[in-house]
């Protein structure tokens, strides 16, 4: 399998605190939502353009968070439909028209084959002006291209919306020498992430710009393409994200690579959240979210190369929930192997285990009618978490394969609550209608920059104390008969009654990907697990 190798224009340094906003998106909703310093941390270097009007617009030089070229791919392998054609909704995502002349529908069923082998490279242009053309009206829009052998081959322009359009339809033409036909449409609604123009080589290697017009087919729908171009605010930055896709098999570029080092485990990850997105139970408490800094944690255990063997064995057979988190700031997300040795024998514990708990999620998602796309996003971690025929194991195989156990593990805790609540509100009431002392599910909301999931159940104890007292202490049992005793003399009563409370815990355990190693955080004393009168 060919590795995804990903090109960027100059060193990216990634802030997880920026990564944060691209992993908390939704099913259906857009990529890449708009830039908030305050939500971010980081600041984008900018560049500004004069327009026709003598306004200014400030142009940012993108900086992404690590998965956004993944996402692409993976929007771009799921296109094709179950039986291998492209789908309605893939036209509308990508703003292909359904004219026969439109050569796009085509250049995107490529695109989708090339994704699905992973033979995918991208560019991404230095920053993107805004300008106003004179002569017409159009809107003008140059991209600046950085020096690359890439640039001889024929590629894919992909603009990312960062906020979706609003207020109906809007159809654009883009005319340019740079384009090949010089002359595309692009059909945009509510519903569409991207754009895509095809491309014309470059005779030369050298800097070059390209400059494309931008319009529409009637004179009073300037503004609102205006609007489209920059998020609706005047001078504010503009709204797309431009990316140059080629095939990868061709082109001889080695400036910053997702592959041959890094893809596995990055695809891995990015794979990782987007099937956790699907999978999870979409639970959006009323609480503020809470943060997992102020709670008392066990010293972090170091998950790599150098991890002990009776360390490994305790996590793979640990139960405790499991959540994913990228707090730590600063780091180059997409240059680091992560690996584990595990011995034979705990890897083939671990290969059995992975097996055992993804049949059992396959099961659960025809049951729950999750939807297709989590099978096959299922059917993509297996993949990049198989273990070789060959022997040794490879270090980063093992190290997929444990983090997707643990994810599989925590999924199927999840629908085991789920599916008992629905048991419990379908089963008869207790003796005479009273609320018996027991666990009830509390789902909380954490910390926004949390991989997934976003929210965890604690679970908590409800119920009456009364005779006869569950799970008691022997305390409990004389306080009841204490206080029974003077009510039964008419006396006043200046005493707790037994309370229904957790008397057991399980843990809560968080994995951070700090820039050079992965480690584990457990949080003691986090879920309740037992109720009891005390």
């Amino acid at each position: 399998m060919l590795g995804v190798d990903v090109f960027y224009c100059g060193a990216l340094m990634l802030c997880w605190t920026r990564l944060c906003v691209a992993l908390h998106v939704s099913h259906g909703q857009p990529l890449i939502p708009a830039h908030d310093p305050k939500m971010t941390g980081d600041h984008h270097a900018t560049s500004s353009t004069e327009t026709g009007d003598g306004s200014e617009i400030k142009n940012p030089v993108p900086h992404h968070a690590p998965c956004f070229v993944d996402d692409i791919f993976a929007a771009l392998r799921e296109a094709v439909g179950n039986v291998g054609q492209l789908t309605n909704r893939s036209l509308t995502l990508f703003g292909i028209c359904t004219a026969t002349d439109d050569p796009s529908g085509s250049v995107l069923f490529e695109l989708t084959k090339e994704a699905s082998r992973n033979g995918l490279q991208a560019l991404h242009p230095a920053a993107v002006h805004l300008s106003e053309e004179d002569e017409r009206g159009a809107l003008m829009l140059t991209f600046d291209l950085p020096q690359s052998p890439l640039l001889r081959l024929n590629p894919v322009l992909l603009l990312a919306f960062k906020s979706p359009l609003s207020g109906g339809n809007l159809d654009v033409v883009f005319t340019s020498q740079s384009l090949q036909p010089n002359t595309q449409s692009v059909c945009i609604s509510g519903e569409t992430q991207y754009m895509m123009l095809t491309g014309k080589a470059s005779e030369d290697n050298i800097h070059q710009n390209w400059r494309i017009s931008a319009d529409t087919k009637s004179p009073d729908m300037k503004q609102r393409l205006r609007d489209v171009l920059t998020g609706g605010k005047s001078g504010s930055n503009i709204n797309l994200i431009p990316l140059l896709l080629f095939s990868g098999g061709r082109g001889t570029d080695t400036g910053h690579t997702h592959g041959s080092g890094s893809s596995q485990t990055s695809s891995f990850l990015c794979e990782l959240r987007r099937f956790l997105g699907d999978v999870t139970p979409q639970n959006h408490p009323e609480s503020p979210p809470l943060q997992l800094t102020s709670l008392q944690s066990m010293p972090p255990l170091t998950l790599g190369v150098s991890s002990s063997e009776t360390l490994l064995a305790g996590l793979i057979n640990s139960s405790a929930l499991t959540i994913f988190s990228f707090s730590t700031c600063c780091s180059t997300f997409q240059v680091h192997r992560r690996q584990l040795a595990l011995s034979a024998a705990l890897a083939e514990e671990l290969g059995q285990r992975l097996e055992q708990t993804a049949m059992q999620i396959m099961e659960v998602i025809r049951e729950e009618d999750v939807g297709y796309r989590a099978t096959e996003r299922l059917g993509r971690l297996r993949e990049l978490s198989a273990f070789p025929k060959e022997e040794p194991t490879t270090g980063e195989s093992q190290y997929c394969a444990f983090l997707l156990l643990k994810a599989l593990q925590t999924v199927a805790r999840t629908y085991e609550l789920k599916r008992g609540l629905r048991t419990t509100r379908a089963g008869p009431s207790s003796p005479g209608g009273r609320n018996i002392c027991g666990l009830r599910s509390l789902t909380v909301s954490l910390e926004r920059h949390l991989l997934a999931p976003n929210t965890a159940n604690i679970d908590n104890c409800h119920g009456t104390c009364a005779v006869p007292l569950f799970n008691p202490t022997n305390h409990a049992v004389l306080l009841n008969s204490h206080i029974e005793s003077e009510k039964a003399a008419s006396k006043s009563v200046d005493e707790r009654a037994p309370c229904c409370v957790p008397v057991a815990y399980e843990a809560l355990e968080v994995v951070d990907f700090n820039e050079d190693v992965t480690q584990v955080r457990p949080f003691e004393n986090v879920v309740a697990k037992e109720c009891g009168c005390r």
